[in-house]
Protein backbone atom coordinates (compact mmCIF):
# COMPACT_ATOMS: atom_id res chain seq x y z
CA UNK A 1 0.00 0.00 0.00
CA UNK A 2 1.41 3.58 -0.55
CA UNK A 3 0.26 6.77 0.47
CA UNK A 4 -1.79 9.20 -1.83
CA UNK A 5 -3.94 12.54 -1.99
CA UNK A 6 -7.47 13.34 -2.96
CA UNK A 7 -9.69 16.09 -2.28
CA UNK A 8 -11.86 16.27 0.56
CA UNK A 9 -15.10 16.31 -1.38
CA UNK A 10 -14.13 13.06 -3.09
CA UNK A 11 -12.94 11.71 0.55
CA UNK A 12 -16.49 12.65 1.56
CA UNK A 13 -18.30 11.22 -1.39
CA UNK A 14 -16.56 8.04 -0.95
CA UNK A 15 -17.66 8.34 2.75
CA UNK A 16 -21.76 8.82 2.14
CA UNK A 17 -21.81 5.88 -0.21
CA UNK A 18 -19.45 3.70 2.61
CA UNK A 19 -22.23 5.14 5.10
CA UNK A 20 -25.41 3.84 2.74
CA UNK A 21 -23.15 0.26 2.60
CA UNK A 22 -22.82 0.32 6.74
CA UNK A 23 -26.56 1.14 7.48
CA UNK A 24 -27.51 -1.49 4.77
CA UNK A 25 -25.58 -4.02 7.08
CA UNK A 26 -26.61 -2.99 9.98
CA UNK A 27 -30.54 -3.36 8.86
CA UNK A 28 -29.49 -6.69 7.56
CA UNK A 29 -27.47 -7.66 10.95
CA UNK A 30 -30.74 -6.88 13.22
CA UNK A 31 -33.02 -8.99 11.03
CA UNK A 32 -30.51 -11.83 10.88
CA UNK A 33 -28.87 -11.85 14.33
CA UNK A 34 -31.18 -9.29 16.59
CA UNK A 35 -29.76 -10.47 19.90
CA UNK A 36 -25.89 -9.61 18.65
CA UNK A 37 -26.91 -6.70 16.47
CA UNK A 38 -25.82 -3.98 18.66
CA UNK A 39 -22.61 -5.62 18.91
CA UNK A 40 -21.78 -4.22 15.24
CA UNK A 41 -21.50 0.13 14.75
CA UNK A 42 -20.31 0.17 10.78
CA UNK A 43 -20.65 4.46 11.52
CA UNK A 44 -18.04 3.78 14.41
CA UNK A 45 -15.99 1.56 12.72
CA UNK A 46 -16.15 3.90 9.12
CA UNK A 47 -15.11 6.71 11.82
CA UNK A 48 -12.52 4.41 13.22
CA UNK A 49 -10.64 3.51 9.60
CA UNK A 50 -11.15 7.42 8.55
CA UNK A 51 -8.98 8.43 11.47
CA UNK A 52 -6.49 5.51 10.66
CA UNK A 53 -6.12 6.20 7.12
CA UNK A 54 -6.81 9.81 6.54
CA UNK A 55 -5.23 11.44 10.52
CA UNK A 56 -8.71 12.88 10.77
CA UNK A 57 -10.26 13.83 14.05
CA UNK A 58 -13.79 12.73 14.95
CA UNK A 59 -14.86 16.69 15.12
CA UNK A 60 -13.74 17.06 11.30
CA UNK A 61 -16.26 13.67 10.85
CA UNK A 62 -19.21 14.96 12.79
CA UNK A 63 -18.93 17.51 11.09
CA UNK A 64 -17.74 16.72 7.58
CA UNK A 65 -15.34 20.36 7.73
CA UNK A 66 -12.50 17.97 5.96
CA UNK A 67 -15.09 18.22 2.57
CA UNK A 68 -13.46 22.09 1.91
CA UNK A 69 -10.27 20.40 2.02
CA UNK A 70 -8.32 20.83 -1.34
CA UNK A 71 -6.17 17.69 -0.41
CA UNK A 72 -6.07 15.17 2.34
CA UNK A 73 -3.42 12.73 2.49
CA UNK A 74 -3.98 8.96 3.13
CA UNK A 75 -1.82 6.38 3.71
CA UNK A 76 -3.36 4.20 0.95
CA UNK A 77 -4.67 4.82 -2.49
CA UNK A 78 -8.77 5.43 -2.78
CA UNK A 79 -9.01 2.19 -4.24
CA UNK A 80 -7.09 0.67 -1.55
CA UNK A 81 -8.96 2.52 1.04
CA UNK A 82 -12.17 0.58 -1.11
CA UNK A 83 -11.14 -2.44 -0.95
CA UNK A 84 -10.57 -2.69 2.44
CA UNK A 85 -13.98 -1.21 3.03
CA UNK A 86 -15.38 -4.01 1.10
CA UNK A 87 -13.22 -6.81 3.05
CA UNK A 88 -15.56 -5.26 5.68
CA UNK A 89 -18.69 -5.03 4.23
CA UNK A 90 -18.58 -8.09 1.83
CA UNK A 91 -16.61 -10.99 4.03
CA UNK A 92 -17.49 -9.76 7.20
CA UNK A 93 -13.91 -9.37 8.34
CA UNK A 94 -13.72 -7.37 11.53
CA UNK A 95 -12.41 -3.54 11.15
CA UNK A 96 -9.32 -4.67 13.91
CA UNK A 97 -8.23 -7.35 11.60
CA UNK A 98 -7.71 -5.03 8.91
CA UNK A 99 -6.53 -2.48 10.54
CA UNK A 100 -4.49 -5.04 12.49
CA UNK A 101 -4.59 -3.07 16.10
CA UNK A 102 -7.26 -2.77 18.45
CA UNK A 103 -8.26 -0.60 21.57
CA UNK A 104 -8.24 -1.76 24.86
CA UNK A 105 -7.85 -0.49 28.30
CA UNK A 106 -5.48 2.71 27.40
CA UNK A 107 -3.58 0.43 25.11
CA UNK A 108 -3.45 0.22 21.31
CA UNK A 109 -2.33 -3.67 20.84
CA UNK A 110 -1.78 -5.48 17.85
CA UNK A 111 -4.14 -7.84 16.70
CA UNK A 112 -4.18 -10.79 14.28
CA UNK A 113 -6.66 -13.74 13.21
CA UNK A 114 -4.43 -15.47 14.70
CA UNK A 115 -5.53 -14.11 18.40
CA UNK A 116 -9.16 -13.36 19.84
CA UNK A 117 -9.97 -9.35 19.30
CA UNK A 118 -9.98 -7.88 22.97
CA UNK A 119 -12.88 -6.58 24.10
CA UNK A 120 -13.95 -4.04 26.39
CA UNK A 121 -15.56 -5.63 28.80
CA UNK A 122 -12.81 -7.86 29.60
CA UNK A 123 -11.12 -5.40 30.32
CA UNK A 124 -13.28 -6.32 33.80
CA UNK A 125 -10.81 -8.99 35.27
CA UNK A 126 -7.90 -6.55 35.54
CA UNK A 127 -10.13 -3.93 37.50
CA UNK A 128 -11.51 -7.22 39.47
CA UNK A 129 -7.52 -8.10 40.13
CA UNK A 130 -6.88 -4.75 41.44
CA UNK A 131 -10.45 -4.66 43.87
CA UNK A 132 -8.85 -8.35 45.41
CA UNK A 133 -5.07 -7.00 46.22
CA UNK A 134 -6.32 -4.10 47.65
CA UNK A 135 -9.27 -5.84 49.80
CA UNK A 136 -6.61 -8.29 50.64
CA UNK A 137 -5.67 -8.85 54.81
CA UNK A 138 -1.62 -9.07 52.48
CA UNK A 139 -2.12 -6.73 49.43
CA UNK A 140 1.80 -6.95 48.59
CA UNK A 141 1.58 -10.20 48.06
CA UNK A 142 -0.59 -9.60 45.45
CA UNK A 143 0.43 -6.62 43.88
CA UNK A 144 4.14 -7.73 43.95
CA UNK A 145 3.50 -11.57 43.42
CA UNK A 146 3.11 -13.90 40.60
CA UNK A 147 0.44 -13.62 38.01
CA UNK A 148 -0.93 -15.88 35.68
CA UNK A 149 -2.63 -15.19 32.29
CA UNK A 150 -4.20 -18.16 30.65
CA UNK A 151 -4.83 -18.16 27.30
CA UNK A 152 -3.45 -15.05 26.91
CA UNK A 153 -3.69 -14.10 22.95
CA UNK A 154 -2.64 -11.03 22.28
CA UNK A 155 -1.35 -10.27 25.75
CA UNK A 156 -3.82 -7.92 26.39
CA UNK A 157 -4.91 -9.64 30.16
CA UNK A 158 -0.98 -9.83 31.15
CA UNK A 159 -0.44 -6.56 29.66
CA UNK A 160 -3.24 -5.37 31.69
CA UNK A 161 -2.37 -7.24 35.17
CA UNK A 162 1.20 -5.86 34.50
CA UNK A 163 0.31 -2.28 34.30
CA UNK A 164 -1.94 -2.40 37.24
CA UNK A 165 0.99 -4.46 39.07
CA UNK A 166 4.44 -2.91 38.42
CA UNK A 167 6.28 -4.84 40.92
CA UNK A 168 4.41 -8.23 39.62
CA UNK A 169 5.80 -11.00 37.18
CA UNK A 170 3.15 -11.97 34.81
CA UNK A 171 3.59 -15.99 33.25
CA UNK A 172 1.48 -15.93 30.04
CA UNK A 173 0.24 -19.28 28.53
CA UNK A 174 -1.02 -19.63 25.02
CA UNK A 175 -0.89 -23.12 23.27
CA UNK A 176 -0.84 -21.31 19.74
CA UNK A 177 2.77 -20.04 18.42
CA UNK A 178 1.13 -17.67 16.40
CA UNK A 179 -0.43 -15.87 19.01
CA UNK A 180 2.15 -16.06 21.62
CA UNK A 181 4.26 -14.09 18.49
CA UNK A 182 1.46 -11.47 18.71
CA UNK A 183 1.70 -11.37 22.43
CA UNK A 184 5.40 -11.03 21.99
CA UNK A 185 5.19 -8.21 19.39
CA UNK A 186 2.99 -6.50 22.40
CA UNK A 187 4.88 -6.83 24.81
CA UNK A 188 8.24 -5.71 23.23
CA UNK A 189 6.22 -2.67 22.33
CA UNK A 190 5.34 -1.47 25.61
CA UNK A 191 8.50 -2.43 27.09
CA UNK A 192 7.10 -5.09 29.29
CA UNK A 193 9.50 -7.87 28.37
CA UNK A 194 11.24 -8.42 31.42
CA UNK A 195 7.67 -8.64 33.32
CA UNK A 196 5.97 -10.53 31.28
CA UNK A 197 7.15 -14.09 30.62
CA UNK A 198 5.27 -16.60 27.84
CA UNK A 199 4.74 -20.01 27.36
CA UNK A 200 3.54 -22.82 24.51
CA UNK A 201 1.57 -25.11 26.15
CA UNK A 202 -2.13 -25.84 27.26
CA UNK A 203 -3.25 -23.58 30.53
CA UNK A 204 -0.82 -24.37 33.18
CA UNK A 205 0.66 -27.52 32.50
CA UNK A 206 4.47 -24.82 31.01
CA UNK A 207 4.40 -23.35 34.95
CA UNK A 208 5.31 -26.67 36.48
CA UNK A 209 7.69 -24.71 38.74
CA UNK A 210 5.56 -22.57 40.20
CA UNK A 211 3.15 -24.43 41.79
CA UNK A 212 2.02 -23.08 44.99
CA UNK A 213 3.50 -19.85 44.45
CA UNK A 214 1.01 -17.91 42.32
CA UNK A 215 -0.76 -14.95 43.63
CA UNK A 216 -3.29 -14.73 41.23
CA UNK A 217 -4.81 -16.61 38.24
CA UNK A 218 -6.71 -14.87 35.68
CA UNK A 219 -8.06 -16.22 32.23
CA UNK A 220 -10.53 -15.36 29.60
CA UNK A 221 -10.93 -19.47 28.29
CA UNK A 222 -12.81 -20.83 25.41
CA UNK A 223 -16.41 -20.81 26.29
CA UNK A 224 -18.50 -21.34 23.79
CA UNK A 225 -20.54 -24.34 23.21
CA UNK A 226 -19.26 -26.41 20.21
CA UNK A 227 -22.98 -26.35 18.68
CA UNK A 228 -23.42 -22.75 19.17
CA UNK A 229 -20.03 -21.12 17.54
CA UNK A 230 -22.00 -21.20 13.55
CA UNK A 231 -24.90 -19.29 15.33
CA UNK A 232 -22.55 -16.10 16.14
CA UNK A 233 -22.04 -13.27 14.08
CA UNK A 234 -20.07 -13.90 10.78
CA UNK A 235 -17.59 -11.50 12.08
CA UNK A 236 -16.94 -13.65 14.87
CA UNK A 237 -17.36 -17.20 13.31
CA UNK A 238 -15.75 -16.68 9.91
CA UNK A 239 -12.92 -15.09 11.64
CA UNK A 240 -11.63 -15.66 14.84
CA UNK A 241 -9.90 -17.80 15.68
CA UNK A 242 -11.97 -21.18 17.15
CA UNK A 243 -9.19 -22.18 18.94
CA UNK A 244 -10.08 -19.28 21.78
CA UNK A 245 -13.80 -19.52 21.31
CA UNK A 246 -15.04 -23.46 21.40
CA UNK A 247 -15.25 -24.15 24.75
CA UNK A 248 -16.79 -27.92 24.14
CA UNK A 249 -19.72 -29.49 24.13
CA UNK A 250 -21.08 -27.34 26.66
CA UNK A 251 -18.75 -24.61 26.93
CA UNK A 252 -17.25 -25.69 29.91
CA UNK A 253 -14.65 -27.90 29.12
CA UNK A 254 -11.82 -25.23 29.72
CA UNK A 255 -13.01 -23.72 32.69
CA UNK A 256 -13.66 -27.01 34.28
CA UNK A 257 -9.86 -27.91 33.61
CA UNK A 258 -8.57 -24.57 34.75
CA UNK A 259 -10.62 -24.66 38.26
CA UNK A 260 -9.84 -28.64 39.03
CA UNK A 261 -5.62 -27.34 38.18
CA UNK A 262 -5.18 -23.53 39.61
CA UNK A 263 -5.53 -25.04 43.69
CA UNK A 264 -2.30 -26.60 42.98
CA UNK A 265 -0.76 -23.46 41.42
CA UNK A 266 -2.44 -21.29 43.58
CA UNK A 267 -0.45 -20.15 47.06
CA UNK A 268 -3.26 -20.12 50.09
CA UNK A 269 -5.09 -17.43 49.76
CA UNK A 270 -4.46 -17.04 46.21
CA UNK A 271 -7.09 -16.09 43.23
CA UNK A 272 -8.81 -17.55 40.43
CA UNK A 273 -10.30 -14.52 38.08
CA UNK A 274 -12.65 -16.29 34.86
CA UNK A 275 -14.55 -15.28 32.40
CA UNK A 276 -17.49 -17.23 31.14
CA UNK A 277 -20.60 -17.02 28.65
CA UNK A 278 -24.07 -15.56 29.71
CA UNK A 279 -26.46 -18.44 31.46
CA UNK A 280 -23.05 -20.17 32.82
CA UNK A 281 -22.67 -18.36 36.41
CA UNK A 282 -24.54 -21.17 37.77
CA UNK A 283 -22.25 -24.07 36.82
CA UNK A 284 -19.36 -22.39 37.27
CA UNK A 285 -19.84 -21.99 40.70
CA UNK A 286 -20.79 -25.43 41.34
CA UNK A 287 -17.85 -26.18 39.75
CA UNK A 288 -15.83 -23.84 42.01
CA UNK A 289 -17.16 -25.39 45.18
CA UNK A 290 -16.72 -28.67 44.45
CA UNK A 291 -12.75 -28.06 44.38
CA UNK A 292 -13.21 -25.93 47.78
CA UNK A 293 -12.64 -22.79 46.85
CA UNK A 294 -13.63 -20.04 48.89
CA UNK A 295 -15.65 -16.53 48.78
CA UNK A 296 -17.16 -17.68 45.47
CA UNK A 297 -18.58 -14.11 43.64
CA UNK A 298 -20.10 -13.45 40.26
CA UNK A 299 -20.07 -10.26 38.93
CA UNK A 300 -21.72 -8.23 36.08
CA UNK A 301 -19.91 -7.25 33.19
CA UNK A 302 -20.72 -3.73 31.58
CA UNK A 303 -23.81 -5.09 29.99
CA UNK A 304 -25.28 -6.10 33.65
CA UNK A 305 -24.62 -10.22 32.49
CA UNK A 306 -23.44 -12.54 34.49
CA UNK A 307 -19.43 -12.61 32.54
CA UNK A 308 -16.71 -12.72 36.06
CA UNK A 309 -15.96 -15.16 38.50
CA UNK A 310 -13.78 -14.68 41.59
CA UNK A 311 -12.90 -17.20 44.33
CA UNK A 312 -9.90 -18.40 46.79
CA UNK A 313 -7.88 -20.67 47.69
CA UNK A 314 -8.37 -21.53 50.97
CA UNK A 315 -5.38 -20.14 53.31
CA UNK A 316 -4.80 -22.88 55.29
CA UNK A 317 -5.85 -25.51 52.27
CA UNK A 318 -4.32 -28.73 51.92
CA UNK A 319 -3.82 -29.23 48.61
Amino acid sequence: MSTSQVSGQTLWDWCQAAQRQASCLEAASVVTHPEQASQVNLEEELAWLLQEVAGLDRLALYLGSFREKSAITLSLTLPELQQLWQQRIQARTPIQYLLGVAPWRQFRLKVSPAVLIPRPETECLIDLAVAAAEQSPSPVKFQAGLWADLGTGSGAIAIGLATAFPLATIHAVDSSPAALAVAEDNIQELDLATRIHLYQGVWLEPLTRLKGKLSGIVANPPYIPTGKLAQLQPEVSWHEPHLALDGGRDGLESLRAIIAAAPAYLRPGGVLLLEMMAGQAKSVRQLLQQEEYTQVKIYPDLAGIERFTLAYRPPESSL
